[in-house]
């Protein structure tokens, strides 16, 4: 892709050179993956149960997520503002998602305490 001015003939032109990465940070990356990977096999190794299991499930899950993407789909090196628009609407989901699974948790309290006063009248 290039890029040139009409105004004068003796401006350069600015061409695009492609962007080449070194190996080392990919390798890097791979063994990062690795390593939440044996973690997240480690939580079921150690029979790791309730929240704290499926915290730390979810957690190395979203990092390898984000590594990947940051990397391998080459995040890192784009516009912030398309970063943004990639990432800031399933974050906005997550973030409502879980405020409906608070909300449910409540209300199925709530008919608990509700339906089981009933029975005892």
């Amino acid at each position: 892709m290039a890029y040139s001015t009409s105004s004068s003939p003796k401006q350069a032109t600015l061409k695009a050179k492609p962007q080449q990465h070194p190996i080392s940070l990919y390798l890097k990356i791979w063994v990062l993956l690795f390593v939440l990977s044996t973690l997240s096999y480690l939580v079921d190794y150690y029979h790791l149960e309730g929240l704290l299991r499926w915290s730390l499930i979810l957690i190395f899950m979203a990092l390898k997520a984000g590594l990947i993407a940051a990397v391998f789909m080459h995040m890192k090196w784009e516009r912030l503002a398309l970063v943004y628009t990639i990432f800031l609407p399933p974050l906005v989901l997550l973030v409502l998602v879980a405020l409906m699974a608070s909300e449910a948790d409540y209300i199925f309290q709530l008919r608990e305490v509700f339906f089981s006063s009933a029975d005892s009248g």
